[in-house]
């Protein structure tokens, strides 16, 4: 598989999360895809893609056989591929989600930022599945050396190559609890949801004059 650049890996995480946490909204027009894209909740780095970084991307993840335009609709719409492309089952792909969004992470970050993909039992239950990704032809997944400062393990995806060690921020203690949803992000976030339902029922209405 050839190595994603960070905007494809962008691009395909939110298409992987908007198919399970706005599925009346999904596939995602591309006004759409870039305003998940550049959301300023549950995204690191913060970004300002355009358009045309965008498109260019999805162009880019099509000809990879990541990504195809949805048919049927009145304007382009774009759902990814990457269970059957890359051989993943749900609960791999809702670890590797937030991973591509967030960037390096914990065991309990995990699990926590997950939650909205899927409930997973437990620590080991995420762990285990960690192991799998990792243990996948190509890797996935890879554990990060203990930085100074930190106390767990941080566990970043390869789909991008190997990750620079010395990006990795340290883990404070709270961080790298095993925390529970938060209720501000997750508000935030239905929030943004509305909103882009919102958005998507004009450029309908748009589509139909």
């Amino acid at each position: 598989m050839n190595e994603l650049t960070d905007l494809q890996v962008r691009v395909l995480g939110c298409l992987i999360e908007k198919k399970e946490t706005t599925p009346d909204h999904y596939p995602l027009t591309l006004n759409a895809l870039r305003n998940a894209c550049n959301q300023k909740t549950a995204r690191a780095p913060v970004t300002a893609y355009t358009e045309g970084d965008v498109g260019h991307a999805l162009r880019e993840l099509e000809s990879l056989g990541l990504v195809r335009e949805a048919w049927g609709a009145r304007v382009a719409k774009y759902e990814h591929l990457a269970g059957k492309a890359l051989g993943l089952h749900g609960k791999s792909l809702a670890l590797l989600c937030p991973l591509m969004l967030r960037g390096p992470q914990t065991l309990g970050e995990i699990r926590n930022h997950a939650h909205r993909l899927h409930a997973f039992d437990d620590l080991d239950d995420v762990q285990y599945v960690l192991g799998r990704l990792a243990e996948h032809e190509p890797p996935l997944v890879t554990a990060l050396p203990r930085q100074p400062g930190q106390k767990e393990i941080r566990y970043a995806h390869l789909l991008a190559g190997e990750p620079p060690v010395t990006a990795v921020a340290p883990v404070t203690q709270a961080a790298s609890a095993d925390p529970q949803p938060s209720f501000l992000e997750d508000r935030v976030e239905a929030l943004e949801r509305e909103v882009e339902g919102l958005r998507r029922e004009l450029e309908d209405l748009k589509g139909r004059d």
